[in-house]
């Protein structure tokens, strides 16, 4: 595996256009050109920095291009919080896809990251690969869902990284019971940012959480979305601890594709954060099905 610490900023930072006029911004960390690359979507909340680890393993060796989400990091905030969606998503994605030239990847997507790569599988299949799907599936824990609706959105901002990290504790700490100090602080520098006043606060439009917090006018199947998947290197990592991707859910997902990768990473709940060493080897497996 290729190390490429991001210590150093071993990437470039690009951009591409939305449909509807957003500036979308993405980490492209160099790799060899007779591989596809690795596309990584993150989750809710989250951003580009999430990927760090999953970065520092494997860029050179592999391209890997990191999306901020419509809304997060460094990219635009829409002025229509109802295009925060996993469909919008796909549709950014793909412009992202033809500027740059990318005729296939390897998409990894955290939780909603996730989500949107089964529905761009079930709509574009000919795009990829291969696909990891970290802590989520076709079925999704009401509890876990619960949890986020509690958070999402709530916003509030922080002096001091310390603060932040300790706010982050709080209410993470049964996600990640072996963390200390540093991993939170760590764990916060990927999550929020510096503002303009100075304080510390999340990374994201707090109006993503609007049409998440609307109930969907129908119960939505996503099975025939993880089956679109069927036929290309599939691996799926499931948090030991989690409580968005059942057992029992995992293990339908083997018997409707029994040709998937399934790897439960101990000791953490939602997400892996792909630096455990179960995580890596498990996409070093992936990628050698690909390479």
């Amino acid at each position: 595996m290729g190390q490429a610490s991001t210590q150093d900023k071993s990437w470039q930072d690009k951009s591409w256009e939305s449909a509807d006029g957003l500036t979308l911004h993405y980490r492209d960390y160099a790799g060899r050109d007779d591989r596809p690359p690795i596309l990584c979507i993150p989750g809710l909340t989250r951003n580009a920095r999430d990927f760090e680890p999953l970065a520092d393993a494997f860029a050179g060796e592999w391209r890997v291009i990191v999306v901020d989400l419509r809304g997060r990091g460094e990219s635009d905030y829409s002025k229509d919080p109802q295009t925060y969606k996993p469909s919008t998503y796909v549709e950014d994605i793909v412009r992202l896809l033809e500027e740059a030239g990318l005729e296939k990847i390897v998409a990894v997507g955290t939780s909603l990251g996730g989500i949107v790569s089964m529905l761009m599988a079930l709509q574009h299949p000919d795009r990829f690969a291969g696909v990891m799907l970290n802590d989520i599936g076709p079925d999704v824990e009401e509890a876990g869902l619960d949890r986020i609706r509690d958070y999402v959105g709530q916003g509030g901002s922080y002096p001091t990284w310390m603060h932040a990290a300790r706010a982050l504790q709080e209410t993470n700490d049964d996600v990640y019971p072996a963390y200390e100090m540093r991993d939170w602080l760590r764990f916060a520098k990927r999550m929020m940012v510096v503002g303009n006043s100075g304080r510390i606060s999340f990374d994201y439009d707090m109006k993503i959480a609007e049409p998440f917090l609307a109930p969907p006018p129908a119960p939505v199947d996503m099975w025939p979305l993880f089956k679109a998947m069927s036929g290309m290197p599939v691996l799926t990592l499931r948090g030991e601890l989690s409580d968005i991707l059942a057992p029992e859910t995992l293990s339908k997902m083997q018997a409707e594709m029994p040709a998937m990768e399934a790897v439960t990473v101990p000791g953490v709940g939602h997400a892996p954060t792909l630096e455990e060493p179960e995580a890596q080897q498990a996409i070093a497996q992936l990628l050698g099905q690909i390479a």
